[in-house]
């Protein structure tokens, strides 16, 4: 049994504050709009989110490498990107109540007060202006990175020269990004501070076609791979008045979240734009000799470009469920292992010493190999009730015949089957359930 999308949304807040997931930032001060801070469970869930991407964009290929560019970066990257001319969103201004919307996002009256008088639309640049150094003056100018893929496009000649990497090859990279953004919602879907996953894949411009195709049905199936069901799942072109400034080519991976269909990442051809532009804003060569043809071309660039948080809250939202258990209600995130916060919860079934001593060996045993919670408070019930909804694939219980079989039971959260497993034998038997991953 699922939960209506009505109430979904508010659920899945509910969840997040009152298990650890998400707080909202300086909620001690009154709070700071639209950023959060990942609490014990969220960071490790936005971990394993951002290790997932990585393990399948990198340590799974040969054709890619990572990297980890500054934040800060001076006025002539963004100028030469065209981030400083392009980058921004329509604005207009409710003359009633003065409030101020993307003129984009407007569906009708104003939200705030139901006028319809507003001003007309004007841009909005999107960048963090800030300063470095002592001196505030436009010699010290300094902006926030919007997005993480200028890094390795100005790194592009460093990264060949020192990994022999030849097009076609990628450079991953996940980072944080900052946009000001006119109207951040939806809890941590559009916010001012986010983190990115975005990867730059190098290609002989005659190849970015196929390379397009190649990469958007990558992306989509790394989505169904890690649980979230084919029908909220869908791939959207962008129409020619929606394509970015850079882009010959958009397709959206979108989910269908409880307000509709809405982005999850972005495959765009950026054919040469970005290293074209900064060469001849930079004076320095940005393109590649191909020894085994003797032909000198400047690559284009396929880029799949992700947000981790929104991903993290998308697969919160498929995962979400209530069902029943032995005639009690029960909440459960039936997560993929693979980004649950815990893999796996220790359960001593009494606090008393000699089973705690077991209980701790096998802690020691899982911990290596799996994250792992400990935990001894309430019963026994209640413990499963609180790991099915956080999403713990797997509660192994040390109870009093642990002692005399050396053996503990196994229980499974989306069936709640249990099994008795001999304590050597443990991690094999989990290893086995993860597929050894």
């Amino acid at each position: 049994m699922t939960t209506g999308q009505g109430d979904l949304m508010e659920k899945i807040v509910g969840l997040c504050k009152r298990r650890g997931f998400v707080f909202q930032s300086a909620e001690l001060y009154g709070g700071f709009r639209s950023t959060y801070d990942y609490g014990p469970l969220g960071v490790n869930m936005l971990r394993n989110v951002k290790n997932a991407w990585w393990r399948s964009m990198v340590q799974l290929r040969d054709d890619v490498v990572g990297l980890d560019a500054a934040i800060l970066s001076p006025p002539a990257v963004w100028e030469a990107s065209g981030h400083l001319a392009n980058f921004t969103d329509p604005l207009v201004d409710c003359r009633q109540c003065h409030s101020r919307w993307r003129a984009d996002k407007l569906d009708g009256p104003c939200p705030t007060c139901g006028s319809t008088d507003f001003t007309e639309a004007r841009d909005f640049n999107l960048m963090f202006k800030t300063h470095a150094g002592p001196v505030e003056d436009e010699g010290a100018v300094a902006y926030l990175r919007p997005e993480t893929a200028q890094g390795m496009f100005i790194n592009f000649t460093n990264v060949v020269q020192t990994t022999r990497k030849r097009p076609p090859f990628g450079i991953a990279q996940v980072g944080k990004s900052f946009r000001n953004e006119i109207t951040p919602q939806n809890f941590v879907f559009r916010t001012r501070e986010f983190e990115q996953m975005e990867m730059e894949f190098f290609v002989p411009p005659a190849e970015s076609p196929a390379w397009h195709e190649y990469w958007i049905a990558e992306r989509y199936r790394w989505y169904l791979d890690l649980g979230i069901p084919q029908d909220k799942l869908r791939l959207r072109p962008h129409g020619p008045d929606e394509l970015s400034h850079y882009a010959l080519a958009t397709s959206d991976v979108e989910f269908l979240f409880p307000w509709g269909w809405d982005e999850l990442e972005g495959i765009a051809n950026r054919t040469d734009y970005d290293l074209r532009h900064h060469a001849e804003a930079s004076g320095e060569r940005l393109d590649y000799f191909d020894q085994a043809t003797g032909e000198r071309y400047t690559p284009h660039v396929i880029e799949p470009a992700a947000g981790a948080t929104r991903t993290m809250m998308a697969f919160l939202l498929a995962a979400y469920d209530e069902d029943e258990v032995g005639g009690e209600a029960r909440t459960v995130l039936r997560l993929h292992h693979r980004i649950a916060p815990y893999q796996v919860a220790v359960l001593p079934l009494s606090k008393k010493e000699t089973l705690e001593g077991v209980a701790r060996e096998v802690l020691a045993l899982l911990q290596p190999h799996f994250m792992c919670d400990y935990d001894v408070t309430q019963s026994i019930g209640r413990r499963y009730r609180r790991h099915d909804e956080v999403g713990t694939p797997w509660c192994v219980t040390v109870d009093f015949d642990s002692l005399e079989d050396r053996a503990v039971t196994v229980r499974d959260r989306d069936t709640t089957a249990q099994v008795r497993v001999p304590i050597d034998q443990l991690l094999a038997e989990l290893r086995g359930r993860t597929g050894g991953v």
